[in-house]
């Protein structure tokens, strides 16, 4: 199965990626884990959570999807190797977002986070903090790679602007408020913008219940270093 590369980093994966915010929700533990091996046995690897993943169940409070997935992989730890695991947090000072990952990293039962995306563009926090957090979260190996989600253009500029300056890692995806039914929030300056820096779009895009007549689009993803969206 081909494998395309996400931003400019080494990350490769099939065109399609699982995600994890039925997990705890409408699915429960059996299927998530029935769900995820047959992903990963048909040869898919980017699995898609959130911290906050799914605190907006009665009962829940966040983290139940980082869970379910990692029981699996406490079930399957050779599968380990054979994922690719995103997850995110949207508040994006210092402190929190090491928090964030260390929560992260014991729910999922793993010692790394492939890709650790900011979930939302969170202004309250200088850029220059959140980047610096992320450099020495990457520096001790516990995350490989950084995405945003839900950033306009001019921040996206601004974030890799001082990445560069500052020797900072940059966000190496977007993922985006786009699909078939709702696309003027990513089509234009966003989208022109991820084309100018390399910035991959990959299949992690949101809300799914649309996202599965996003196959029509124009493959905006094969240009910015991502991949086309599959149902």
């Amino acid at each position: 199965m081909k494998k395309l590369k996400l931003g400019h980093s080494s990350l490769e994966f099939a065109p399609i990626a699982l995600g994890g915010n039925v997990f705890g929700w409408t699915i429960d533990e059996e299927m998530s884990h029935k769900l995820l091996d047959a992903f990963v046995d048909a040869g898919f690897s980017l699995v898609d959570t959130a911290e906050g993943y799914t605190w907006w169940v009665p009962g829940n409070k966040g983290g139940e999807s980082e869970t379910l997935i990692g029981s699996w992989l406490r079930k399957n730890p050779s599968k380990r190797d054979k994922v690719l695991i995103a997850t995110k947090c949207a508040v994006l000072s210092k402190d929190r977002i090491r928090h964030s990952v260390e929560g992260s990293l014991t729910r999922l039962n793993t010692d790394r986070i492939d890709l650790f995306q900011s979930h939302r563009d969170d202004k309250d926090v200088p850029l220059e903090e959140t980047l610096a957090a992320y450099g020495e979260l990457i520096k001790e190996g516990k995350i490989c790679y950084i995405g945003a989600s839900n950033y306009d253009a001019e921040r996206l500029a601004e974030a890799a602007d001082i990445s560069r300056d500052n020797g900072l890692p940059e966000y190496q995806c977007l993922q985006p408020h786009y699909n078939l039914l709702e696309r003027r929030l990513f089509e234009g300056p966003v989208e022109n913008e991820c084309l100018r820096q390399g910035i991959g779009v990959p299949t992690i895009l949101w809300p799914p219940a649309s996202s599965a007549a996003s196959t029509a689009r124009r493959p905006i993803s094969r240009k910015a270093g991502g991949a086309p969206a599959t149902p």
